[in-house]
């Protein structure tokens, strides 16, 4: 996620109130994603995968199971505060960009949210 900050950058307050998600492959930890919920509203935070393992779809798998676990709870939206530069990737799973942005250790980040019918 910052491959050259410490491991304290990452860490979050509310990190216990959350669900944490892991794909393993070949045995070792490939992606991650943290989830939390408001009511029927769900955000997803932390959303990464090492970067020997990019672009091989193993994040694509990830998010599909979140959108999928989401709704099994009945979910309205999924949003996320999402890199700039992966917007493109989002928009695939039918992500809407808002006009919402922030930078965060030099990093533009936007937020994107996805509404679901159930």
């Amino acid at each position: 996620m910052y491959p050259d900050l410490p491991l304290d950058a990452i860490k979050l307050a509310n990190d216990n109130d959350g669900i944490h998600f892991g794909l393993f492959a070949n045995n070792q930890l490939t992606s991650i994603v943290s989830l939390f919920n408001s009511g029927n509203v769900y955000q997803f935070r932390k959303f990464a995968t090492i970067v020997e393992s990019q672009g091989k779809g193993y994040g694509s798998l990830l998010l599909d199971h979140i959108i999928n676990y989401v709704k099994s709870f009945g979910a309205a939206k999924l949003w996320c505060n999402a890199r700039v530069s992966a917007i493109p990737f989002y928009n695939k799973f039918g992500f809407v960009q808002t006009d919402k942005f922030s930078t965060n250790n030099g990093i533009d980040f936007v937020i994107m949210e996805l509404e679901l019918n159930n």
